[in-house]
């Protein structure tokens, strides 16, 4: 695009006009404003042609052709947007709108990843898992590559992250590891990098981060995601927190109703004190979703195993601040047959 003036078409201007605006940069959309220069709508060449069709003539007003239910982002809010939802059904640039309602620019999808990036770009996905819960799918495919509707969860995961930024990936893999890295190889098909963390023996779900190469000399925190689990969290908000918080272990946390299909007594040795009929409890769960700072992995032993919680345990011990943020947003451990069912009645979320 040469200039935003160049795509800018006033609003008792003609079609013409706005196929000039259009053809005059390689942005494909023109944006309408009023005598106040406010947006007040979008036009494409699809949308002019379509317009001929329906006996529309390229003489008529724009705004007979202009889209009035059009995709902006105000400029206050880009650094907590979720860009899936901008990007999930087209590629046409968003106008980025000040406080009233004008245009400031106007972004690709390219550069609105790049303007609302994260200070965090590394990400670890854990993928070494045998996935015994959900045998037989798992037999000959690791848990991660199994598809949920046209794609495989591991996939649906690296996309998620590269939306809000991530560019370094780290995969840890151990069962049946060259069907993983067969279909990611280095990230080049998705614009990343791309290495892998190979556990010759089972780690648990943090054991293998030692394996991190050089985690000294990153800069940031690390994004440690199971490989299982779908979600629509925004990861700008999640770090957002984290920084605030001054944290050095963040736990994403999603709220778990669990009932109890019986009677629940409560006694005083012998004696009753209150029964209550199959009552429900609301939990919060970890998520399987985790921001880290690098200098924890030195608290991880080389081949050993650890999980996750024992690790979060350590550095509570070690008076390291560790805080909770509570997820609202869609999640899904995919880790059992009812619950892959589930991801492929319901992801993606609309």
């Amino acid at each position: 695009m040469k200039k935003l003036s160049d795509i800018l078409v006033n609003h008792n201007s003609d079609a013409i006009e706005a196929l000039k605006a259009i053809n005059k940069t390689k942005s494909f959309i023109a944006l309408i404003i009023d005598e106040n220069h406010k947006l007040i709508g979008t036009i494409t060449d699809g949308d002019i042609r379509r317009g001929l069709l329906n006996g529309k003539k390229l003489e008529s007003n724009v705004q007979n052709f202009m889209h009035k239910n059009f995709l902006s982002i105000k400029e206050s809010e880009l650094s907590n947007i979720n860009l899936e939802k901008f990007f999930e059904e087209n590629n046409i640039p968003i106008p980025i709108l000040d406080s009233n309602g004008r245009v400031k620019e106007i972004l690709r999808k390219d550069q609105l990843i790049q303007r609302c990036k994260s200070t965090i770009c590394t990400a670890v996905i854990m993928a070494g898992g045998k996935g015994k819960r959900l045998l037989p799918y798992t037999l000959d495919c690791p848990k991660p590559m199994i598809f949920i509707n046209d794609k495989p969860m591991l996939e649906i995961i690296l996309e998620k992250c590269i939306n809000f930024g991530f560019n370094k990936f780290y995969i840890s893999v151990n069962y049946l590891k060259d069907k993983i890295i067969d279909y990611f190889g280095d990230g080049k098909k998705w614009g990343v990098n791309i290495n892998y963390l190979f556990e010759n023996q089972p780690l648990g779900t943090a054991g293998s981060l030692k394996l991190l190469p050089d985690y000294k000399n990153i800069n940031n925190s690390i994004l440690v995601l199971n490989g299982d689990v779908i979600t629509n969290l925004n990861f700008n908000l999640l770090s957002e927190f984290h920084q605030k918080n001054n944290a050095d272990i963040t736990i994403c946390a999603k709220h778990n109703k669990f009932t109890i299909p019986f009677g629940v007594i409560h006694t005083s040795g012998v004696d009753l004190e209150n029964i209550i009929e199959k009552p429900t409890y609301d939990f919060l769960v970890s998520a399987g979703i985790y921001l880290i700072k690098p200098f924890i992995l030195d608290y991880i032993q080389e081949n050993i195993y650890i999980d996750m919680p024992d690790l979060v345990l350590l550095a509570k011990e070690k008076n390291l601040k560790v805080v909770t943020f509570p997820i609202h947003e869609f999640w899904l451990d995919v880790g059992k047959p009812e619950t892959l069912e589930q991801a492929s009645k319901e992801w993606p979320i609309n």
